[in-house]
């Protein structure tokens, strides 16, 4: 077997995307299209080389200096990301590794969440660390950072997967609770450090949505709290669809007659859930098919 360095690979998928690619299709294509399993089996190594460089120098300066690669093809990539649309080749991390495999739940929602929607996220966790599943959300405003810090609080299991590199906390205020994340749990991401760098926001807006199908990929399934009309969160609902995974929309979203979509998700297969219940009853049945 080939011998990987996980730096040159890792300088090469940097290289490609300052260089040649701008979307994780792009991404996907150059590699099925080369004949080659790694990036950095085309890829000069003197360039590879300096890129892992200014990339590392970067993570460094943001005090990053812990940080991991995770490589497609690999014993420890996670094989439910072949489920995603575009796989991804590469994906940077901090902390525990293997919270990756276990039993996941994606918790999301919007940012701007009403003072009940903060409730039923907080309740809603709870229950989810006391089946003992692991809670994964993306680290924004609200919703998801009440998500992240009532699996704490509870002595429960999270996981963020950031919209950032690993250099950079959005939003800035979430900069201590992403620490405390990545020393403690684990933080994901899959955007390039210096193409981030280079680039304004206009385009760095779309790695947000990118991280939710990768979120949804990772778990068993996604629970959306409260969402509006144009809400991000329903890129990942879609993708979970997409995906074969289940999507779990609370009850509160079908009783606003301002909201569509819910009922448009439940006609596609998602799965209103009105109480704890509802929830058991779809994961008990798949844990039961698992085994058989």
């Amino acid at each position: 077997m080939k011998y990987l360095s996980p730096a040159r690979e890792m300088g090469a998928y940097e290289s490609l995307w300052n260089d040649s690619v701008s979307s994780f299709k792009q991404v996907r294509t150059q590699l099925t299209s080369s004949n080659h399993d790694y990036f950095s089996e085309y890829v000069p190594e003197h360039v590879a080389t300096t890129f892992f460089q200014r990339a590392q120098e970067r993570l460094f300066s943001s005090g990053v200096d812990d940080y991991g690669v995770c490589i497609e093809g690999t014993a420890d990539y996670p094989v439910q990301l072949k489920d995603a649309e575009h796989q991804l080749h590469l994906l940077y991390y901090r902390g525990i590794w293997d919270l990756v495999f276990s039993p996941g739940i994606s918790v999301v929602g919007t940012r701007n969440p009403s003072s009940e929607g903060i409730r039923r996220t907080k309740r809603l966790v709870k229950e989810l660390v006391s089946r003992n599943f692991t809670v994964f959300s993306g680290l924004a405003r609200g919703v998801d950072s009440v998500a992240h810090r009532t699996a704490i609080e509870n002595k429960g299991k999270t996981v963020a997967v950031i919209g950032t590199p690993l250099s950079r906390s959005y939003p800035p205020e979430n900069r201590s609770l992403q620490e405390e994340i990545a020393k403690r749990f684990l933080v994901i991401s899959q955007v390039p450090v210096i193409r981030y760098e280079s680039n304004g926001p206009s385009f760095n807006r779309f790695f947000f949505p990118e991280r939710n199908i990768t979120m949804s990929a990772l778990t068993l399934g996604t629970i959306i709290v409260e969402a509006g009309e144009g809400s991000g969160t329903l890129t990942q609902a879609r993708a979970a669809l997409k995906q074969g995974r289940k999507l779990f929309i609370l009850d509160n979203n079908f009783k606003d007659p301002n909201l569509k979509w819910p009922n448009k998700l439940l006609n596609q297969g998602a799965i209103r859930v009105q109480s704890m219940d509802d929830f058991d009853k779809v994961m008990n049945c798949e844990n039961t098919a698992a085994q058989d």
